[in-house]
């Protein structure tokens, strides 16, 4: 079994700062790639951020030189450091683990979301 636990999310106010932190754990062997995904209603599941286990990042249009992706591979987790939101900013955020389990299984996790509000 694994794991992801997100947390962070929250009411900001526009021009505002937020940092997202998502852990993985269980029967985890090694992560490959990790993210974050965000989600408004009626609309599908977009990619925000993600970053390999090397360091390598890639950022939606949307968020470049807004939001930062980083991750701290010895306690498994990813963090989204977010800042100047704005309103279309607003959803919610799942996190993703892309990883082997200790069952030689390679597949996809996701956390439960955050919710992220951006209004004044």
């Amino acid at each position: 079994q694994v794991q992801l636990v997100e947390s962070g999310g929250g009411l900001v106010q526009p021009g505002g700062s937020l940092r997202l932190s998502c852990t993985a754990s269980g029967s985890i062997f090694t992560i490959n790639a990790m993210g974050w995904y965000r989600q408004t209603p009626g609309k599908q599941r977009e990619l925000v951020a993600a970053i390999t286990s090397g360091g390598s990042t890639n950022y939606a249009d949307s968020v470049k030189g807004r939001f930062t992706i980083s991750r701290d591979n010895a306690k498994n987790t990813v963090y989204l450091q977010m800042n100047s939101l704005k309103p279309e900013d607003t959803a919610v955020y799942y996190c993703n683990a892309n990883l082997w389990d200790t069952r030689a299984t390679r597949r996809d996790y996701w956390g439960q979301g955050t919710q992220v509000t951006v209004s004044s």
